[in-house]
């Protein structure tokens, strides 16, 4: 599932801290990136998020914290496995794909495809 600009940009906030992180934390953070939001407009946003399972509220406290519901890694394998499921051709793009890495990014394919450690 794909994330608008604003729902990555919280995201990646959220993928960044181990903690998680409240609506007003976040908005301290994006502004001082360049991002002026308003409080309700993160929360709005958080809410958005935890209803499509990507992050997951704290709401034993008062301010709720929020955290990813999975890592950064699981979103973008996922968004990756979509776009291969959308190919006609699933083995053109896997060629084309391949053909594009970099030489350690093969040596790691090959070492994942092998059952072995990529890291």
């Amino acid at each position: 599932m794909a994330l608008g600009d604003l729902e990555r940009g919280v995201m990646d906030l959220l993928w960044r801290s181990r903690a998680g992180a409240t609506a007003y934390e976040l908005q301290d953070e994006l502004a001082a990136g360049g991002r002026q939001l308003a409080a309700t407009t993160l929360l709005t946003v958080l809410s958005r998020l935890e209803k499509k399972g990507f992050a997951i509220a704290d709401r034993s406290a008062r301010p709720h914290r929020y955290t990813a519901a999975a890592e950064r890694s699981a979103h973008v394998a996922e968004l990756m496995h979509d776009a291969l499921g959308e190919a006609d051709d699933r083995q053109a793009v896997l060629e084309r794909f391949v053909g594009s890495v970099s030489a350690d990014d093969a040596a790691m394919l090959r070492r994942i495809l092998q059952g072995g450690a990529a890291r």
